[in-house]
């Protein structure tokens, strides 16, 4: 009987010390622009790099916010300035083809389309050892034909469904406000030419979390899920 009673003692005494400890020793909350719980996924991607001014910053930009993007190059731009797109790839960033030259590819007969894709595919290989597999048409211009010879190179399509306007000259905020009122798979069209683009970054991905909707992947099938 007295021991029992000396060892309700002991607990009684104990618990609060337990409980304290395994509070310390729980790990600290989350903080910053993350969502509680990523209840769908929304791809940032960014048109006509590299940019020799604008994209490592808006890289450095996207890696504080803990954010992976899409980038759409130019091939005439990668072959330029290669290490910008090794460095966009090795930044866990995924590089899409934006074709050679920006033109209208729906002006163009097959043969010349191909060339435009192809030697994009070629360039973003030489600088990064990776082959595309996303493709997005400069002005969203596409047809029958631009689809036919993307597919022969094994290329999905990818538009958009929010234009920020950042290329119309769309200030931060309204480059935010565009963003973040995307849905669960939408896709936000953006570029690596812009200074506002840049600065609306971490309030993107903050204004996102805010919705529990995470940055994400496009895949193969032009479908937005988890990086």
């Amino acid at each position: 009987m007295v021991l029992r009673t000396l060892l309700a003692v002991v607990l009684l005494v104990a618990a609060p010390l337990m409980s304290s400890t395994a509070a310390s020793a729980a790990p600290a909350p989350r903080t910053g622009p993350v969502a509680l719980a990523c209840n769908g996924y929304v791809a940032l991607t960014y048109d006509d790099g590299p940019n020799a001014q604008f994209t490592r910053p808006l890289i450095s930009a996207l890696r504080s916010a803990g954010a992976r993007a899409t980038f759409f190059d130019l091939g005439s731009r990668v072959q330029q300035q290669p290490q910008l797109t090794r460095e966009t790839a090795q930044a866990g960033m995924w590089v899409g083809n934006h074709s050679w030259s920006h033109p209208y590819l729906t002006n163009l007969s097959a043969a010349a389309v191909a060339k435009e894709l192809g030697d994009t595919q070629n360039a973003i290989r030489n600088a990064t050892g990776q082959t595309p597999t996303l493709f997005r048409p400069p002005y969203g211009a596409t047809n029958s034909t631009v689809q036919t010879e993307a597919r022969r190179l094994g290329l999905t399509q990818v538009t958009w469904s929010v234009d920020t306007q950042d290329w119309n000259g769309a200030s931060t905020d309204a480059i935010v406000r565009a963003a973040t009122g995307a849905n669960a798979g939408g896709i936000v069209l953006m570029h690596a030419s812009y200074q506002n683009t840049v600065n609306a970054v971490p309030r993107i991905v903050q204004g996102l979390a805010a919705k529990n909707l995470c940055p994400g992947r496009i895949d193969n099938t032009g479908r937005v899920v988890a990086p």
